[in-house]
């Protein structure tokens, strides 16, 4: 099959944080696919076609973008981070593994971008130091009691803790709810961070411990870092502070 698709990772929306590979892509595909609001970070191009689609089309979004492949188009599919971190990239799979028997001979690539974790864990140091873990808080695609689970497993275990999908109009009470499950296992003093909009013109970052953490400080765009009892802060004379965990643990 002449068609291809490439799932295309934007980084954490500065345009000099995506990568050179991710924007050859962008510039050689005839359709563009992906959720409008990150589609609106692509700049157009003459001649190539744009299909935004609702933010909870992801499976349908990749069927299309499979379709339009078959049919001999270069395509891309787009996602904000990294496409394969809680974004478009399992969808694709999951759609050509239920999907026409011939999307499987398609030439399908996915191409890396800088994750949230990563661009947010930069501005305040080395968080992601030791050993780390990705936990999404949307209940969408999952029970709100494996979330809990996950979390709680997680904290024991001792990882430094990166939360995407922290909240939404829909369901303004499960960061909050992530926290009190979070208190009775860690240390009142672990730095949390808030992370929203990163390399954006109205990025803003928010240090605080577990103890005193303020849900209303995050929203979709935000990307919660909980560290352990491990990591240390170190205070700056502007007032600020670095972020870092060892990279060595007690016996």
């Amino acid at each position: 099959m002449s068609g291809q698709l490439v799932v295309v990772g934007l980084g954490p929306g500065a345009a000099d944080l995506q990568t050179p590979q991710a924007a050859a892509a962008l510039a050689a595909a005839t359709d563009l696919l992906g959720y409008e609001t990150y589609l609106a970070r692509v700049p157009e191009r003459p001649g190539q076609l744009r299909h935004p689609t609702d933010n909870r089309a992801e499976i349908s979004r990749a069927r299309h973008a499979l379709r339009l492949a078959a049919e001999g188009r270069r395509v891309a599919m787009v996602s904000s981070g990294d496409p394969g971190v809680f974004a478009m990239a399992s969808a694709v799979f999951e759609a050509v593994e239920q999907g026409e028997p011939d999307w499987r001979g398609l030439d399908i690539q996915v191409l890396p971008g800088i994750s949230a974790m990563f661009a947010a864990a930069a501005r305040i140091g080395a968080p992601l130091g030791h050993d780390f873990c990705a936990l999404s808080l949307s209940d969408n695609l999952k029970p709100w009691a494996t979330v809990l689970q996950r979390l709680t497993a997680a904290a024991t275990a001792g990882f430094v803790i990166a939360l995407y999908n922290p909240l939404s109009r829909a369901r303004p009470w499960q960061l909050g709810a992530a926290f009190d499950t979070l208190r009775p296992i860690l240390p009142a003093s672990t730095p949390v961070m808030f992370a929203t909009a990163v390399s954006r013109a109205d990025e803003r970052i928010v240090l605080a411990t577990l103890g005193d953490a303020d849900p209303a400080q995050a929203d979709m765009r935000t990307l919660v870092l909980i560290g352990t009892a491990a990591t240390r802060r170190i205070e700056r004379p502007d007032g600020g502070a670095w972020l870092y965990t060892p990279r060595w643990t007690a016996a």
